[in-house]
């Protein structure tokens, strides 16, 4: 028998008498056990007219809506896996919006969503796209349009994906039938067909969904619409059994593994060797049975066995590592099959930690230097993008592969923006990584912003060259942090240019306004020197060297000590 959820379904769309198509839809059906633990998914999106990215934006709804969702933790309900996933949507489309176009309404589109799962089908929707449920030969609309009439020929959305950096998103739940249809329009279509037309159009063409969304399209056209037109049908043909409740229940109580040798087997995956291993955790290079692809299968300390909280930090560092694409990111991998115990897996990277390289080479070029530290910004780059904020950076956090490419390996601590923690927040965790890379704006009270990435890179930048810290042993305390000055990197190594220091210590400078707004800037001024880099310094010595400023100080008293001593001998 089959347990799974079946569905049929037919498309159109058109741009209609307008030159651009901006409507996006799509159903994505996910293969093997996707479809029984996150089920399947239907949407529709209208870019806003008057937006500036009206197309990008909708696309942006619908593809993102599509890979986060299946990218969340196996283990979180629907609705927490869409309403975190749209929230940090929004905020992207928002800030995108203000930082492309300088506009509120730059990345704006309705979004309405429908995921079926089980047999309870979720609704999410924003703007004035539809979605009909077809049920018994009775049509209604389960979605509610969020407009605003000014006037009996203007009206506006209330309410988009895009427009304010916080989005009230509706949400709905039905239990699904055997043989209900959902219709899935942009207003282009429903504001110029009636309901009942089509009714009649669907089941003049029940054996061809794709000629009865055709159809619905054609007549809204014919009635004078001057709008995108996009008609998406999804029939239910057949549901999996009504076992949900025992399905998350299991996936919630997933066992840790049983302790791991060389040899033994986790779910068709070969034991090698043990990598690494914490108090938190334990890494090990694994063998897929199935295709022989060397792997990493990291799994949670059984110190963890009964802590929710560390469990799901777990579940989300995975989630965050199949939502990044990078180079110069550790992949995290979709399992080939299904999972019995608590654990990930990601691609296997042979090579040096960059903790390892340094103590290997601990007299690098700047050349050298330069190439690894802009690999490890790209990295950033793809978290930053995400709005994701690491907060870990540090040397056995990053790896350099065989080919030389350089890759971040850990994402146990990183900040989403714009979405409530699953559990208690990192801060309070101690996750923060080690006080020798962390910014002095944890101590002050203030949440991590990308600042704190660019801050690391500066410290590990100086690290390679100097062996040394630019704060002496870093910041552990808000006393600390009005203490330490920063030290030259020249001090330690004279080989190293003014300019290529100044740019050094903007990085790491102790106010986040102060260092380098994007790690272009910061890559530019390691490359060739900044001319305001080059130039005198007529600052007092106090400003410019504290340091040296208190140590010629203490020399000038000393000597004045000796002279006056040497007078009362005399």
């Amino acid at each position: 028998m089959n347990t799974d959820i079946e569905l049929k379904i037919g498309q159109h769309s058109q741009s209609g008498r307008k030159e651009e198509n901006q409507d996006s839809y799509g159903v994505l059906l996910p293969e093997g056990n996707l479809l029984t633990t996150k089920g399947c998914a239907a949407a529709i999106a209208d870019g806003m007219s008057g937006s500036d990215a009206s197309k990008e934006a909708s696309e942006s709804c619908v593809k993102t809506l599509f890979t986060d969702y299946f990218a969340t933790p196996e283990s979180w309900s629907v609705t927490t896996s869409v309403s975190k996933v749209l929230s940090a949507l929004n905020r992207w489309l928002h800030g995108q919006g203000q930082s492309r176009f300088g506009s509120e309404k730059g990345m704006v589109s309705t979004l309405s969503a429908l995921i079926f799962k089980s047999n309870t089908g979720h609704v999410f929707h924003v703007g004035d796209s539809r979605i009909y449920l077809l049920r018994d030969g009775v049509i209604e609309q389960i979605t509610r349009d969020h407009r605003l009439r000014v006037s009996a020929e203007k009206e506006y959305l209330s309410r988009a994906m895009g427009i304010e950096l916080n989005v009230d998103i509706d949400y709905k739940s039905l239990t699904l039938e055997k043989g209900d249809i959902f219709i899935f329009t942009t207003d282009g279509v429903h504001d110029f067909i009636p309901e009942r037309h089509m009714i009649e159009l669907i089941k003049q063409h029940q054996d061809n969904l794709d000629h009865a969304a055709q159809e619905i399209v054609s007549q809204a056209y014919e009635n004078d619409s001057d709008d995108n037109l996009t008609c998406q049908i999804v029939e239910i043909t057949n549901l999996a059994p009504d076992d949900e409740a025992t399905h998350i229940r299991r996936l919630q109580e997933l066992p840790f593994p049983p302790e791991l040798e060389p040899g033994m087997i986790l779910d068709g995956y070969e034991i090698q060797r043990e990598l690494h291993a914490s108090k938190r955790s334990q890494v090990y290079l694994a063998k897929d049975q199935d295709t022989g692809l060397l792997v990493a299968l990291k799994t949670l300390s059984v110190n963890y066995e009964d802590d929710p909280t560390f469990i799901n930090l777990f579940l989300r560092e995975e989630w965050i590592g199949k939502r990044l694409s990078s180079p110069h990111v550790m992949k995290v991998l979709e399992p080939s099959r299904g999972k019995n115990f608590l654990y990930y897996i990601s691609e296997f990277i042979e090579g040096p930690t960059l903790g390892q390289w340094m103590r290997d080479n601990p007299n690098p070029s700047l050349d050298e230097v330069r190439k690894i530290i802009k690999q490890i910004a790209l990295g950033l780059r793809a978290f930053h993008r995400k709005e994701m904020v690491h907060q870990d950076l540090k040397p056995d956090n990053i790896v350099i592969d065989r080919s030389g490419t350089v890759k971040i390996i850990d994402f146990g601590s990183t900040r989403i923006y714009g979405l409530e923690e699953v559990s208690t927040p990192i801060e309070q965790l101690d996750l923060l990584g080690t006080v020798d890379y962390t910014a002095p704006e944890y101590h002050l009270g203030t949440k991590g912003t990308s600042q704190v990435d660019l801050y690391s890179l500066g410290v590990i930048a100086y690290e390679m060259l100097t062996g040394k810290l630019p704060y002496d042993k870093g910041f552990s305390s808000k006393s600390a942090v009005h203490k330490l000055v920063y030290t030259p990197a020249s001090e330690h190594n004279e080989a190293i240019p003014v300019w290529f220091d100044k740019a050094l210590e903007r990085a790491v400078h102790k106010e986040r306004n102060k260092r380098y707004p994007v790690f272009s800037e910061f890559l530019k001024d390691l490359e060739k020197p900044n001319p305001s880099f080059t130039k005198e310094d007529n600052q007092p010595m106090m400003a410019s060297n504290p340091k040296l400023f208190w140590q010629v100080i203490a020399l000038v008293s000393l000597l004045v000590n000796f002279i006056f001593i040497a007078g009362l001998i005399h």
